[in-house]
């Protein structure tokens, strides 16, 4: 069943986009992650415009996160206090990103500079998560092998001033690297339509040191404000927000999550940091090759939004 979308100026299968909606929402409550790094290049590949494709897929994350964090809400595991203070930085970090998203667009190199982002933030974080992942199951699987030594805990970071204590992660640090973690996840919401967790879950974990058990539960109710705070303001500054695109990932996102959440708790940790890895550089690959490929036509004649 087909249905036009108003702001993409398109027609769109409605059951394709509910089907990516729910597989990504199944991601987001499986890895405490908001899966815009998965439903945006989806979404570019299903040929909705970037700049739209960016703005809406705040909307799908918001639903998403909100329904997973809920999940783990009622079990105990997120760290009220610390989301707020990675929120706290987000909300800057996404006012700076909308107001850089609206300069490229202007520029016309948005969609260029989104790939771009995308393939070395990807190709990055995915990289680095696969071999810290398997090297975790090599581990399980040798329990006689010597334990590799553990990093300890950086002294930039223990030596900053500003600290806090955080009773559920049970943690008392300075605020400053909070903040800048939830600024840098703040930008990337705004400019590459992310929550932002394939960096807030490693770095909450490696640069932080919270513990896994919530983890997830605070990146999402960090992700689901910020993403808010980022839908508002694309919609009020590009009028890129596409709500009829927005309202059925959302619908699929929200049942996905549920299940998904449920899923996650029968894998252990490095398992499933193994599988978002795996996932996160597919993603990478596929933009990267579509930046270098040589397309079917070399001249096309589009009117897209924002031209």
């Amino acid at each position: 069943m087909n249905i036009y979308l108003p702001i993409a100026e398109m027609s769109v299968n409605v059951f394709v986009l509910f089907g990516m909606g729910a597989g990504v929402g199944f991601l987001s409550g499986m890895f405490g992650v908001g899966g815009g790094f998965l439903m945006t290049p989806l979404l570019i590949f299903y040929n909705i415009p970037p700049a739209v494709a960016v703005a809406t897929e705040a909307n799908q994350i918001v639903a998403s996160s909100f329904s997973g964090a809920l999940a783990h809400f009622r079990k105990a595991t997120v760290d009220i206090k610390l989301g707020v203070m990675l929120l706290a930085g987000g909300i800057v970090g996404s006012a700076f990103g909308v107001a850089i998203f609206s300069s490229l667009r202007q520029a016309g190199q948005l969609d260029l500079i989104i790939s771009i982002l995308y393939v070395v933030f990807l190709g990055t974080i995915g990289s680095l998560m696969l071999v810290e992942s398997l090297n975790a199951i090599r581990k399980n699987r040798n329990p006689d092998a010597p334990p590799p030594e553990v990093p300890p805990q950086q002294s930039w970071i223990a030596s900053l001033p500003f600290k806090m204590r955080f009773e559920r992660s049970q943690l008392y640090l300075s605020v400053i690297p909070v903040l800048v973690l939830g600024m840098l996840v703040g930008i990337l919401a705004s400019i590459m339509g992310v929550g932002g967790g394939f960096i807030m879950v490693p770095a909450m974990i490696y640069l932080l040191r919270v513990p896994t058990n919530v983890v997830i539960g605070t990146s999402l109710f960090q992700i689901m404000f910020v993403t808010m705070f980022t839908t508002i303001a694309q919609s009020a500054t590009n009028q890129t927000v596409d709500i009829v695109l927005a309202l059925i990932l959302m619908v699929g996102g929200v049942i996905g999550a549920q299940f998904g959440a449920r899923a996650g708790q029968k894998l252990r940790g490095e398992q499933l940091r193994a599988l978002l890895a795996l996932i996160v550089l597919a993603v990478c690959i596929r933009l990267g090759w579509d930046l270098v490929s040589m397309p079917a036509e070399l001249f096309s004649i589009a009117a897209g939004v924002g031209h």
